[in-house]
C-alpha cells in the first residue's frame, strides 16, 4: 500500500464530465489499495474570471479581499469531486486550505507555507476517505485567507506530500509528461522518463510552463518524489522528477531546451564607471519588486559605463520609474529599452563533464545568423537573450545540435 498525492489542474477539473473522470481514475488507485489526497485547482477559467469580477468592482483590489474572492475557485472543485466520489461509492472528505491548517505567511497573493497540520487528514485517511484538498490557499496565524501565486496547486499538493511521507507526488496536467522543449515548436521533442529536480528547477525557470517553480524546489528541499502525468490518457508512466543520485544511467549532456518570449532589455546608457554602480542601479530595481534576469556592464574609453539588464516586459514602467528615482546616485543617463527580447536556454547535468558545451551553442547560433546579446550560465544551464523574431528557429537548431528528437521507432 502506498500514500499517493495527485494534484489536477483546472483543465483536468474543467467541466463535470472531467470531475467524473479524475473520480474515476482516484477509485483505481484506492482499488489496488493505496491512499489517495487528492488536491486541486480551480475549474479552467474560473480562477481568471474571479480576478476580472474583483477589477469590474475596484480598479485595484484589496490584496485582502482578492485572496477571499479567488479561493472561492478551489473550494467549488473540492465539493464537486468529493460528491462525485461518493457517488461511486467512495468515503470522500473535503478540506479548504484553513481546514487543513496550511499555515501561511501574511503575503497576499503571493503567500509562502511555513507549515502543515496533518493529523486531521492521517485520521480521516485511516477511515477509508479519499481526501480531497483545495490547492493555491492557506490561512496566516491571524486566520486570513491567503493565496500562493499562480500555479499555487501544486505546491500545495508537494508540501502536504512532504509533510505526510507520501511515496509520491502526480502532478496531472493537460501534458503526459517533460518534454526536451515544447513539441508545438519542435514536433520530434522527445518526453523524457526521468529528469534530476535540478534541470527541472532551471526549466521552470527559464520558461517551461509545466510546472510552478516553487513546487519544484519545494520537492527537492524536501526530497519528494514527483511524477508528471497526463489527466486524459489511462497509460504512460509520465516523467518523474527525483535526485541525481536516484537516476541509474549516465545523464544526456543536455535534457532540455527552455525559452521565455517575455523580455526586455533596459540599457543605462554612460553612467559612471565607479564602485558600486551596479547596485545604484540594481538596487532601486529591486526595491520596487522587480525580478532582474541577466545583467552586463561594458566600459568606453571615456570613463563611462553602459550597463544592461533584463527584466519581464510588464516591469519595464515600473524599472524606468525606479531608475528616474535613483538619478541623484547615477547621475546624468540616457535609458533605451527593447521589447523584442527573447531566452533561449540549454539545460543538462552532463555539462558538469562534458566542456565545449557554449562553444557548440554559440557556433550554432552563429551558424544561423542569430545575434547574442547577452549570456548567463550556471553549473547545469546556459541562457542566452537573443531577438524574439529568431527563437523559435533557435529552439529547433539547438534541439537537432544536442541530438534531442525523437529516436526512430522510438
Amino acid at each position: 500500500m502506498a500514500l499517493i498525492v495527485q494534484k489536477y489542474g483546472g483543465t483536468s477539473v474543467g467541466n463535470p464530465e472531467r470531475i467524473r473522470n479524475v473520480a474515476r481514475r482516484v477509485a483505481e488507485f484506492q482499488a489496488r489499495g493505496d491512499q489517495v489526497i487528492v488536491v486541486v485547482s480551480a475549474m479552467s477559467g474560473e480562477t481568471n474570471r474571479l480576478i476580472a469580477l474583483t477589477k469590474e468592482v475596484a480598479k485595484h483590489p484589496d490584496p485582502r479581499e482578492l485572496d477571499v474572492v479567488v479561493s472561492t475557485g478551489e473550494q467549488v472543485t473540492i465539493g464537486l469531486l468529493c460528491m462525485a466520489l461518493k457517488d461511486i461509492g467512495l468515503k470522500a472528505k473535503s478540506y479548504t486550505g484553513g481546514q487543513v491548517r496550511i499555515l501561511t505567511d501574511s503575503s497576499h497573493t503571493k503567500a509562502r507555507i511555513l507549515s502543515i497540520d496533518e493529523a486531521p487528514i492521517r485520521k480521516d485517511l485511516e477511515q477509508g476517505n479519499v481526501i480531497v484538498v483545495a490547492g493555491f490557499q492557506g490561512v496566516d496565524e491571524q486566520g486570513n485567507i491567503t493565496t500562493l501565486g499562480r500555479g499555487g496547486s501544486d505546491t500545495t499538493a508537494v508540501a502536504i506530500a512532504a509533510a505526510l511521507k507520501a511515496d509520491e507526488c502526480q502532478i496531472y496536467t493537460d501534458v503526459d509528461g517533460v518534454y526536451t522543449t515544447d513539441p508545438r515548436i519542435v514536433p520530434e521533442a522527445r518526453k523524457l522518463d526521468r529528469i534530476t529536480f535540478e534541470e527541472m528547477l532551471e526549466l521552470a525557470s527559464l520558461g517551461s510552463k509545466v510546472l510552478q517553480i516553487r513546487s519544484v524546489e519545494f520537492a527537492g528541499k524536501y526530497k519528494v518524489k514527483l511524477r508528471v502525468l497526463s489527466s486524459f490518457q489511462d497509460e504512460g508512466e509520465g516523467t518523474l522528477i527525483t535526485l541525481e543520485e536516484d537516476q541509474n544511467m549516465e545523464q544526456p549532456v543536455i535534457s532540455g531546451i527552455a525559452f521565455n518570449r517575455d523580455e526586455a532589455k533596459i540599457t543605462v546608457l554612460g553612467a559612471p564607471d565607479k564602485p558600486g554602480i551596479a547596485y545604484s542601479i540594481l538596487g532601486p530595481v529591486a526595491e520596487a519588486n522587480i525580478d532582474v534576469d541577466r545583467s552586463v556592464q561594458s566600459v568606453g574609453h571615456d570613463g563611462a559605463a553602459d550597463f544592461s539588464f533584463t527584466v519581464a516586459r510588464g516591469d519595464v514602467d515600473k524599472a524606468l520609474k525606479a531608475l528616474d528615482a535613483a538619478k541623484a546616485q547615477i547621475g546624468e543617463h540616457v535609458i533605451e529599452t527593447d521589447s523584442s527580447m527573447a531566452k533561449v536556454s540549454v539545460v543538462g547535468v552532463g555539462m558538469r563533464s562534458h566542456p565545449g558545451v557554449a562553444a557548440r551553442m554559440f557556433r550554432t547560433l552563429g551558424e544561423e545568423g542569430i545575434n547574442i546579446q547577452m549570456i548567463a550560465t550556471s553549473e547545469i544551464r546556459i541562457s542566452v537573450a537573443i531577438e524574439e523574431k529568431y527563437l523559435e528557429l533557435a529552439v529547433r537548431v539547438l534541439h537537432k545540435t544536442f541530438g534531442l528528437e525523437q529516436q526512430s521507432g522510438a
